[in-house]
């Protein structure tokens, strides 16, 4: 029994796996926050180009 909980302790199978689920999920929530800060800046400026696109033809 101690032999098989210690084998099972040093398993490290899935580890890689988990710690690019935890940096996706930092991204994820960086992205997020960015935007949210950010959204009404960036919105106003795709405005602004796309409102003198037109114009430059």
């Amino acid at each position: 029994m101690l032999r098989s909980i210690k084998g099972l302790w040093r398993d490290e199978e899935g580890q890689g796996l988990v710690e690019y689920g935890l940096i996706i999920a930092l991204v994820a929530i960086v992205v997020i926050t960015v935007l949210t800060t950010m959204g009404d800046k960036l919105t106003n400026t795709f405005t602004k180009i796309s409102n003198e696109l037109p114009d430059a033809q």
